[in-house]
């Protein structure tokens, strides 16, 4: 196994968005059988987070009717493990992610997976309990931490818009 310690952590952004009941988005990667992700990707040089984010929904969700709620005080970072198949591993040996929660200001005909680069081949909403679940196995420990720390904002943003 060749040592990866030198390669640099890819800068990211990641978006919890989130319904008026407070369900998360979740999108399955293209011919991967339950493996299920919310959007994310990488920030390009000059951009901010928030800039990334929305830029990302529009190209990976065809969408930007979103309100950004809140983002994680921290980067958080995650390796790739040695079996990960593509290019991205040449180049980076993980990545450091920023997260934003964003509650979803439009409607499901807003959503349109078929974009320039699709990466999705379904969607659905879910219970913010049950995301870190269905994430494949080497993202639940960051998946865990986005929920632990955007799970309470969501929460109290969902219940903030309820009569």
């Amino acid at each position: 196994m060749t040592d990866r310690s030198d390669l640099p952590l890819r800068p990211c952004v990641g978006i919890v968005m989130f319904n008026e009941d407070g369900k998360v988005f979740v999108g399955k990667r293209i011919g991967m059988e339950n493996a299920w992700q919310m959007p994310q990707g990488g920030i390009d040089p000059g951009e901010t987070p928030r800039e990334a984010g929305l830029r990302e929904l529009e190209e990976e969700i065809g969408t930007r009717a979103v309100e950004l709620i809140a983002e994680t005080a921290d980067w958080i970072d995650y390796e790739f493990p040695a079996d990960l198949p593509g290019k991205i591993r040449e180049n980076w040996r993980g990545q450091t992610q920023k997260w934003l929660a964003c509650r979803f200001t439009g409607i499901a005909q807003d959503i349109d997976l078929q974009t320039e680069h699709p990466e999705f081949d379904a969607w659905k909403w879910v219970d913010a309990a049950t995301v870190v679940e269905l994430i494949v196995p080497f993202k639940r420990a960051t998946y865990e931490a986005v929920m632990a720390e955007l799970g309470p904002v969501i929460e109290d943003a969902t219940a903030r818009r309820l009569p």
